[in-house]
């Protein structure tokens, strides 16, 4: 199989956001270096650094989008223009580098670039799904089509009697989010629950143990060969895929701070927060007299000016106790000693890098699947604490209730032995080794 794997060619389309890039570039990485030559399929807008990866090649195709369409709320609309203006490009693309590769062996595409599977379907080549979210997450998606304000994912799933599945508490679940979903919305969740059908495997950046009850389900609704490979950010080269500059003065701020004692506070790369809401995570961090340092992105306030005095003022009260970044070298902060608690977006990297070291959350989901990540966090694992509410007093008080309060204590085992758990999942001959090796020989033979 070596041989053959090694005259194998892989196309890896990508999407313009920050996590489901690093996924991407990661997965390539570990295909590489099982003999697989990558094409990286990316678009204009967000583009990696080919200089990172001089194994692959690199081709960008149009997209039509501006920095201010990421920065909106409305992710299922940019989803949906990204697929309505890539598609015809994408072909093309794909039509070239079969003429001059003569042979591709699949097209690994991301998840929310589900045109790329009608286009494969008419070249005659093997689409394989990648998903930089949950296994949940297809599950939610394989019922989209059913979903409405009234009807939510329970209604549309039997035998939901498993702990693990009452847990999650399926029952508050409708389409996208707990909110009425967009026509957009429905649109795209349609169509991804279209590719899935047709595509000829699934790849998951998860872990099996994480998600046992939800993938058993999972089979029983989908045929399709799934592939659970996380967590790739371990099991990849160390390299940076960060659209933005990292600020590393904040590990020598942590290397000053008492073991376990630091809340660590990044809402992702898209999120958008409301003047009201900053305000109250300001005050709500200051007041709870616990060590945090607090990722705010230029773009997080869509560009209010007040902010810089907010933040000057924050410091002036603080002090010492707190530190203010554009960015933050996340992997590198998680796995720090002194950090005892993340409080996070729910973003699925994000909450596979809190599991892998062992940080509790604090969880304020925003949209999407972030909604479906909070639920398993304060749910099923246990491993933290949801924030419904951004009043700066229940802040306060949340935030003591994970870093101090004995409540804490037990969610900070919890997110040991699930750190335990991964470890011992990533040895040489664990459950990620076989699942490669599994996807490798599919890619090989299909």
């Amino acid at each position: 199989m070596e041989e053959q794997q090694k005259s194998s060619h892989v196309v890896l389309v990508m999407v313009t956001f920050q996590g489901h890039i690093n996924a991407a570039l990661q997965l390539a990485t570990i295909l590489h270096s099982k003999g697989f030559s990558i094409t990286i399929v990316h678009l204009e807008l967000n583009s990696p650094n080919p200089s990172n990866y001089p194994e692959f090649t690199f081709v960008s195709i149009p997209d039509n989008l501006t920095e201010s369409q990421l920065s909106d709320k409305d992710i299922p609309g940019l989803v949906r223009s990204v697929n309505k203006n890539c598609a015809a490009p994408l072909q093309q693309c794909l039509e070239k580098i079969l003429h001059s590769h003569h042979h591709i062996s699949a097209v690994i595409y991301d998840s929310f670039m589900f045109c790329a599977q009608p286009i494969v379907d008419y070249l005659g080549l093997p689409g394989v799904t990648l998903c930089t979210h949950s296994a949940l997450g297809l599950l939610f998606y394989h019922v989209f089509p059913q979903l409405n304000e009234k009807v939510c994912v329970a209604d549309c799933i039997s035998g939901l009697e498993s702990p693990e599945l009452q847990a999650l508490q399926l029952q508050g679940f409708h389409a996208l989010s707990s909110q009425n979903p967009t026509e957009a919305g429905m649109e795209v969740g349609a169509a991804f629950a279209n590719a899935l059908k047709s595509s000829s495997a699934i790849i998951v950046n998860s872990m099996e143990f994480l998600e046992l009850e939800v993938l058993s389900k999972i089979k029983q609704y989908l045929p399709t060969p799934i592939f659970i490979v996380g967590p790739l950010h371990k099991l990849a080269p160390t390299m940076c895929n960060s659209l933005c500059t990292e600020d590393n003065k904040c590990i020598s701020w942590l290397n000053k701070q008492a073991p376990k004692s630091v809340i660590y506070v990044s809402f992702g790369s898209i999120v958008n927060i409301d003047k009201q809401e900053l305000i109250d995570i300001a005050w709500g961090l200051s007041n709870s007299k616990q060590p945090f340092l607090w990722v705010v992105r230029p773009s997080m306030d869509r560009g209010s000016e007040w902010t810089e005095s907010l933040l000057n003022g924050l410091e002036e009260s603080v002090g010492e106790r707190g530190f203010i970044v554009k960015w933050a070298p996340q992997k590198e902060v998680l796995a720090h000693a002194a950090v005892g608690g993340f409080w996070s977006h729910c973003g699925w990297n994000s909450t596979i890098e809190s599991i892998c070291e062992g940080v509790p959350m604090l969880c304020r989901p925003f949209f999407g699947d972030q909604i479906l990540n909070a639920s398993y966090i304060c749910n099923v694992w246990k491993i933290g604490l949801e924030l419904k509410n951004l009043e700066r007093g229940n802040i306060e008080r949340t935030i003591k209730r994970l870093m101090v309060d004995m409540e804490g204590n037990y969610i900070r085992k919890r997110a040991m032995d699930l750190k335990e758990k991964a470890a011992f999942y990533l040895m040489e001959d664990g459950s990620t080794s076989c699942s490669f090796d599994g996807l490798a020989k599919h890619i090989s033979s299909v």
